[in-house]
């Protein structure tokens, strides 16, 4: 492989509404089912559904942006990383009191759920639990 030291590579977060972000990047993080995917220039292509979790955005050695997905796709090139996701937020927007009253929120909705409506209350108190720990994490870092 080709030395990357100086290279990056391109990074575009989508919604269905909008472009979030489109720049290049040193490396971007993002959270893939099963497990964190790290793509740097000259990565293999992969595709992979996403869990919610963060994408962050590393330059320099550190990161530098850090958004909150929820559910969505990956796909990786050699040169390019598109995410497009459900939902996205940035975590610097995200007070830790806010994620906490949106798992109780969603905790809630999940006790007072029908059958019918079962899984969908669950998807929301498992992006709600991911959603409190990548705040906590941010912040402590």
């Amino acid at each position: 492989m080709a030395d990357t030291g100086s290279q990056k590579i391109q990074f575009d977060l989508v919604t269905p509404t909008a472009l979030s972000v489109s720049e290049p990047v040193d490396m971007v993080v993002v959270p893939g089912a099963e497990g964190d995917i790290g793509a740097l220039p000259g990565h293999t292509p992969l595709i992979t559904t996403l869990r919610p979790g963060l994408v962050d955005i590393h330059n320099g050695g550190h990161v530098t942006q850090s958004f909150f997905v929820i559910g969505g796709f990956a796909e990786v090139t050699p040169e390019r990383v598109t995410v497009l996701a459900e939902s996205v937020e940035a975590v610097a927007n995200i007070s830790a009191q806010d994620a906490q009253a949106r798992l109780t929120t969603a905790r809630e909705a999940l006790a007072g759920a029908s059958v019918e409506g079962l899984a969908a209350a669950q998807a929301q108190v498992t992006a709600a639990e991911a959603l409190v720990q990548a705040v906590t994490l941010r912040r402590a870092a």
